[in-house]
């Protein structure tokens, strides 16, 4: 759920022990929703045609975008936040990355996402949102 600008979670958190022990495909394919509904949420309060805010919103979460967020948002992480990174990352997904995607780019946003879903999961909501920002910034 999106409240004032950042991400809610729907029901109450998993322990952390919990969503540690799924997969890094699973927290990437949590991870990708959550990144998705930020950016869409963030689009829809520009008031710009729908047009123009999906070519926005498909701009921003894209493989090569998230991989650029994962490099700004980096230097903030904790070393529990870039171990799941690292997993995310290692991942092996059983299906073919986006045409146009560098596996490097792919694997990179992978972590990302697993970070992300990682957070929601275990109602890590402030620092989810903070990280999500952080990526916005110029």
């Amino acid at each position: 759920m999106i409240r004032d600008g950042g991400v809610t979670a729907l029901s109450s958190a998993a322990p952390a022990s919990d969503a540690g022990m799924l997969s890094g495909q699973t927290l990437a394919y949590v991870g990708d929703s959550v990144h998705d509904l930020y950016v869409r949420t963030r689009a829809a309060r520009s008031g710009a045609p729908v047009g123009a805010m999906h070519r926005a919103v498909v701009g921003r979460v894209k493989c090569a975008a998230q991989s650029d967020g994962l490099v700004r948002i980096e230097p903030m992480l904790t070393l529990d936040e870039l171990t799941i990174v690292r997993r995310g990352r290692n991942s092996r997904a059983h299906h073919a990355r986006p045409r146009g995607t560098t596996p490097a780019d792919y694997s990179r946003a992978t972590g990302l996402e697993a970070l992300l879903g990682y957070l929601y999961l275990t109602g890590q909501e402030r620092r989810l949102n903070d990280l999500l920002d952080a990526m916005e910034q110029p």
